[in-house]
């Protein structure tokens, strides 16, 4: 038997069904804005909540695709800011290796680097340009800091150059100054693992001071000349009476050059020197400037000294003649000029005597 608890429930179901029905008709069949207004009616009101609680979801869920985009773009700009320098360096190095080419006015061939597949002499480099491009043999290779080396073999597409670090590796120098020739030469005695240079050859007579610019001279007929090899930053060894050997700073990296000029045709006859407007001739000029003013300066301080050191001694004797013994003709005997003495000022007044 059915109680009337649940004989009521059903009653209040039914009328909600009907009345919901009723509701759908009206909402089916009533005009478009009505429909639209009921639903804004109950979406601020009863539905208010509802609303808030998706609104706050898809905002929650749109901030997580934001943080998420945006932690990968950030990512990727930390990625490929670590290769940034790098590129700047590169970029900077081949605007210098531009500016070089339009200075040299004389045949060259640009040429990469290439990676070596295989384990190489490390005191020799692969180029990327050979015979069919006009390379042979001797031909000079440069950077936009001075001498890398010279080619030693070529192929059709490739070749191979001798860096400055070869133990065969030989060029003809001189001073900037133009006051010392010799030959330089590669270094086994070179500091922290870094390789050097050695001017050999430089006669005993002729000292070189540190700083000084060593460029290629052009003799032998392979290496241009005025062409930076290096700068002086020590002495090696002395031959009592007969040359100085100076250790040498080169003026190019073979190990840091991507990329470099190889020159070609009659370029061996020319003077380079004015294609090398580079820091390192201005640091020549600037220490040899240094320099001179330097020697002036201890030459003017030494002037100075000599002069403190005469006016002190001027000074110490003055007050010693000041202190000499007086005259004879004061407080002594009166020296008479048969004597050889001479009478000075009027003779001293009679005293007064005491009655």
């Amino acid at each position: 038997m059915i109680s009337t608890s649940d004989r009521r429930y059903s009653r209040r179901d039914t009328v909600l069904f009907l009345l919901c029905l009723g509701l759908s008709f009206f909402g089916l069949f009533s005009p478009v804005t009505w429909g639209r207004g009921v639903a804004d009616t109950l979406r601020e009101s009863v539905l208010f909540p509802l609303v808030w609680l998706q609104t706050r979801a898809e905002e929650g869920r749109t901030s997580r695709l934001r943080f998420r985009q945006v932690t990968l773009e950030r990512d990727s700009t930390a990625y490929l800011s670590q290769f940034l320098p790098s590129l700047r360096a590169e970029n900077e190095r081949l605007r210098q290796l531009l500016r070089l080419s339009r200075r040299l006015k004389t045949g060259y061939l640009s040429a990469e680097v290439l990676h070596q597949p295989q384990a190489m002499d490390g005191r020799t480099l692969l180029l990327s340009v050979g015979s069919r491009q006009g390379v042979v043999l001797f031909s000079p290779v440069i950077a936009p800091e001075g001498l890398i080396g010279m080619v030693s073999s070529v192929s059709g597409n490739s070749s191979v150059a001798m860096s400055w670090a070869h133990p065969e590796f030989r060029v003809s120098a001189f001073t900037v100054s133009g006051n010392a020739f010799g030959v330089v030469a590669p270094s086994n005695e070179g500091r922290n693992g870094e390789g050097a240079l050695e001017f050999r050859g430089v006669p005993y007579r002729d000292s070189v001071p540190l700083g000084t610019l060593v460029l290629s001279s052009g003799l032998g007929g392979v290496f241009p000349k005025g062409i930076p090899v290096g700068t002086v930053i020590g002495t090696v060894r002395e031959e009592a009476g007969w040359e100085r050997v100076y250790r040498l700073r080169p003026a190019a990296n073979p190990g840091s050059a991507a990329h470099v000029l190889v020159l070609a045709g009659t370029s061996q006859t020319r003077d380079l020197a004015a294609a090398f407007p580079s820091d390192s001739l201005l640091d020549a000029v600037r220490l040899d400037s240094i320099a001179r003013l330097r020697r002036i300066d201890s030459v003017a301080q030494a002037v100075k000294a000599a002069r403190a050191a005469r006016r002190d001694s001027l000074v110490r004797t003055t007050p010693a003649q000041s202190r000499t013994p007086p005259s004879a003709g004061q407080g002594g005997t009166p020296s008479s000029p048969m004597q050889g003495g001479t009478t000075s000022g009027p003779p001293p007044a009679p005293k007064d005597s005491v009655p």
